[in-house]
């Protein structure tokens, strides 16, 4: 049977999953094989889009292909490549907060990040007037808008972030391989379908077991309600910080995040499941960037992270999860930040919030159920982009 590799590749991802060390009842085994799906959607895109001759560029993650923590802010792009060949991006600059562009030499590894051969965002290429630009990626290239593929090139990812989701609009990729523009692929075989299916079944395990083993390596291991000074991302994103964490809380208990408005582009916060993917950002605030936020009269943000609804406009909801991910980042950063750019913690009773949070502006029911209803609409806009 030609999909048989992929048969068994998903039946070995249920067993991890089922196997998973965070497991421990029925919603996250739930929650887990919702992850299946959306691995098994996201390993069959990225195999059947895996054409270093012929690319394109597709969504590596989205509301229901979630990996590695992924950003609610963000649109994220990639496209395979060879290290031999040059290749041509051509786009239009959207308003976002940030663009940026990444090579990698490879796929993620349960013990390893691949490492970044080149990093950089649309400060360092000349964008026309209208927003148009064109950037080629080849072997020895060098000069304005042309960046080298180093040896073991392997993907170009490219990340579009939004800071305000209602006013902020996508750009427009596309991208080919300069000496085969114009020519068509060959056609399909039945050896290269029993072939992209075996590799869609290495992603998929691949995928998983990474991102676990990624999580725990990066967060599990941090004292809990915990978060650490802000630090530059792993993976080699150029011009991004990150602080980050895991917490458990009672459902009476409240994770106050403290943390300076900074002058950064974009600034953000997210809670993530022990799956390391972000909760639904969607249907509830579970992330927030500053134009999203209240910024207090002393130009610091608080955040408050729990199962009980606290009443306040920087409420993250738990959504049902008492224990979780979270992290903060800093994007399109033209200095180094140091621990005073970043947050404090305080783990307070709900009930003594009032106290605890100072500039406390109560927010009803009514106005909570319109700051949802935005979020939905923009995140159904920005996903049709």
């Amino acid at each position: 049977m030609l999909t048989q590799s992929f048969v068994n590749a998903i039946a070995e991802a249920e067993r991890v999953i089922v196997g998973a060390a965070h497991v421990r009842g029925e919603q996250d085994l739930v929650e887990g094989y919702d992850y299946l799906a959306g691995g098994v959607r996201a390993s069959i895109q990225m195999a059947w889009a895996y054409d270093r001759d012929h690319p394109y560029f597709v969504r590596s993650t989205g509301p229901y292909t979630k990996m590695g923590l992924d950003n609610p802010d963000t649109l994220y792009f990639h496209a395979w490549l060879r290290d031999d060949a040059e290749y041509v991006v051509t786009g239009r600059r959207g308003s976002t907060a940030d663009l940026s562009f990444q090579i990698l030499d490879g796929s993620y590894s349960p013990v390893n990040v691949p490492d970044s051969l080149t990093a950089f965002d649309d400060r360092e290429i000349e964008v026309g007037a209208d927003g148009a630009f064109e950037i080629r990626f080849g072997p020895g290239l060098s000069g304005r808008n042309a960046f080298p593929l180093a040896p073991g090139s392997a993907m170009l990812v490219v990340r579009e972030v939004f800071s305000d989701w209602a006013a902020e609009r996508p750009g427009m990729l596309r991208i080919h391989r300069a000496d085969t523009l114009g020519a068509a692929p060959p056609p399909l075989t039945e050896t290269t379908l029993a072939k992209r299916y075996t590799v869609a079944g290495k992603i998929l395990t691949g995928r998983i077991r990474t991102f676990l083993a990624f999580a725990e390596r990066f967060y599990l291991n941090l004292p809990v309600n915990t978060l650490t000074p802000p630090r530059l991302t792993p993976g080699g994103l150029a011009t991004q910080y990150s602080s980050v964490g895991h917490y458990q809380l009672t459902d009476g208990q409240a994770m106050v995040v403290t943390v300076p408005a900074s002058d950064a582009p974009y600034q953000g916060i997210q809670l993530g499941s022990m799956w390391y993917v972000s909760l639904d950002y969607s249907n509830h605030q579970t992330s927030l960037t500053v134009p999203q936020a209240r910024v207090d009269p002393d130009g610091m943000i608080r955040y408050v992270i729990s199962e009980r609804d606290p009443g306040v406009a920087n409420w993250l909801e738990c959504t049902g999860h008492d224990r979780g991910y979270v992290q903060l980042r800093w994007q399109r950063l033209s200095r180094e930040l140091t621990a005073a750019d970043g947050p404090r913690v305080d783990v307070v009773e709900v009930d003594d919030l009032p106290k605890q949070v100072p500039y406390h502006e109560p927010i009803g029911p009514t106005a909570w159920r319109e700051r949802i209803a935005a979020r939905q609409a923009a995140t159904a806009a920005r996903m049709l982009g």
